[in-house]
């Protein structure tokens, strides 16, 4: 494809509520931000991905907007989201928002005044059924039938998240037009672009049939008959046309569920956004992305096959965005890594082998830490709406509440929604006052403070990541360079970048004893690695416990 100003960024994702408190509230906020742009200045990233700052009722965390162009108090004013765009500016870093546009908060104006009266314009803004009963049995993403009553009358709204955050009805002309002018207002504020939050939500089956059942609860999961229709294409096309297009933005989709077989149409040449988030291989520990319980068996050659399947799919029409992490991921470091998760030397590789993938590498905070998974006693210590949905849940299809509380801990969204531990003091530095949410239990140990300058630290190994793909002498085959996969052994994810006359093939090793890897006869150079010296010759590569290689073909 041809060469777009975004695809040299490095993207790090704030959670505000989580980044820092700069006002002693014990919530994180938009000043808090910018008052730790130095720290992200000097990881060396170039973009921000900030999570919801929208005012909202914080049911679902933000991703429950009440008004589109004013600000959560908590995290602050709109004057502030000013200033942190200039300040970032000055420092090089653009920023890009979340946008919400599959449904809003049952607060919001639009919902207030069609719940109030059902001749209102506004009542056709989103998806109203008359009758006695649920329309269907299908089940939202959290729980639940995805039909709430309308208190006083045989009505029915319908949300495909929580009964919190009602869906908008994208078949209204009208309703679409006013959220595109929402969309252009927003970037002619001076941000970088989107990341597009459950976007593939946006067009129903209007058969509005049930669906054979697949839980104890008679219900149907709702993604089967709301998530990817026929016919959302020309909803995401309008999309584009009407804003995107118009400033020449970034936009990251959160599409999950796209056929690699479709992908020319979300991010060809003339697709619909940028870039998407693949969740296939996020996903491999669980037999459904909305069901915890139903835990899969995976292993090191299944991560590489999924991730290698991923690259190949999109490299044929465009570009990655490729992540580890996210807010509705648990932490990398416990989930692909499980026994590994506290080897410095693991939690390095793991970062390596995605981060030189094709396409642009997202960052998550905390992750350049090496953070872990939080363990958690009660459920009632959890926030997330869908952390507490999936525990009931699992309960009734049988598992004991220790079960489900194992399977919580292990994939809550709260695990990377813990408060950033910037030093060892009380609450981690991020606040003087108790924070929102519990913080993890390792913090003392794993901090900014204590890795920043620290010769061998996972935050610095993350720096010298960045530079190398940023500014180094193989740059331009990192960053706009093709990619294979490679033989490799069991416990070795492998593949090749190159470009042009230049080729660089790559080792990442997860096990822990020492093993070789057969090379191609020919000369070899070695260009970097992860720990103490590679160890190779003509035909052979010793690659030693949790260890990453790149070598360069020379001959």
């Amino acid at each position: 494809m041809k060469k777009q100003w975004w695809q040299e960024e490095v993207v790090y994702q704030i959670y505000p509520k989580s980044f820092y408190d700069s006002n002693h509230d014990g919530i994180g906020d938009l000043r808090g931000i910018t008052e730790k742009l130095d720290y992200l200045q000097e990881l060396g990233i170039t973009m921000l991905w900030i999570c919801p700052i929208y005012q909202s009722p914080m049911d679902d965390s933000g991703y429950d907007i009440s008004d589109y162009t004013s600000i959560a108090s908590e995290f602050g004013s709109m004057q502030d989201l000013e200033q942190l765009i200039a300040e970032a500016k000055r420092r090089e870093i653009k920023i890009i928002l979340d946008l919400v546009i599959n449904h809003t908060s049952d607060e919001h104006e639009w919902f207030q005044k069609a719940l109030a009266d059902k001749d209102s314009p506004y009542h056709d803004y989103y998806i109203f059924k008359e009758g006695k009963q649920e329309p269907n049995n299908w089940r939202s993403v959290f729980g639940g039938s995805v039909w709430q009553k309308v208190p006083g009358r045989e009505e029915y709204y319908f949300h495909a998240f929580g009964k919190k955050q009602p869906d908008l009805n994208w078949e209204n002309k009208e309703l679409r037009n006013r959220l595109y002018e929402m969309v252009n207002w927003w970037l002619d504020k001076g941000i970088a672009g989107f990341r597009i939050d459950a976007i593939t939500f946006i067009k129903k089956d209007l058969t509005w049939k049930d669906r054979e059942a697949d839980g104890v609860d008679g219900l149907a999961k709702c993604a089967k008959a709301s998530r990817n229709q026929p016919g959302i294409g020309a909803f995401l096309h309008e999309l584009k046309e009407r804003t995107f297009d118009r400033h020449a933005c970034l936009t990251v989709a959160e599409a999950p569920g796209v056929p690699y077989e479709e992908l020319g149409e979300f991010i060809g040449e003339n697709g619909y956004f940028s870039m998407i988030f693949d969740f296939r291989y996020a996903d491999l520990d669980i037999a459904s992305g909305s069901e915890w319980f139903k835990r899969v068996d995976w292993s090191i050659k299944d991560l590489n096959e999924k991730i290698m399947a991923s690259q190949s799919a999109i490299q044929k029409y465009g570009w990655s965005a490729n992540f580890i992490e996210n807010h509705d991921q648990p932490r990398a470091a416990t989930k692909y890594l499980k026994e590994g998760q506290d080897n410095v030397e693991a939690v390095k590789t793991l970062a390596a082998m995605y981060f030189f993938l094709r396409g642009i590498p997202f960052i998550y905070q905390g992750q350049e830490l090496g953070m872990k998974n939080f363990e958690r006693t009660s459920v009632d210590e959890f926030d997330d709406i869908s952390s507490i949905d999936q525990y009931q849940r699992s309960i009734q299809e049988g598992y004991t509440a220790r079960q489900a509380l194992q399977y919580v801990n292990m994939r809550s969204r709260d695990n990377a929604r813990t408060p950033f531990p910037w030093n060892r003091e009380q609450y981690g530095g991020f606040s003087d006052v108790k924070p929102w949410i519990g913080m993890t239990e390792e913090y003392p140990k794993v901090n900014a403070e204590a890795q920043i300058g620290k010769e061998g630290s996972v935050f610095e190994f993350y720096k010298q990541m960045i530079q190398f793909r940023q500014k180094g002498r193989y740059s331009r085959c990192f960053v706009y360079g093709g990619i294979e996969p490679t033989d490799s052994g069991d416990h070795v994810i492998a593949y090749k970048r190159y470009i042009e006359n230049e080729e660089i093939y790559c080792w990442f090793h997860f096990g822990d004893t020492i093993t070789e890897e057969i090379l191609m006869e020919g000369q070899w150079e070695a260009i970097w690695q992860s720990y103490g010296n590679a160890e190779f010759d003509q035909n052979c590569l010793k690659l030693q416990p949790y260890q990453s290689v790149m070598l360069k073909r020379v001959s």
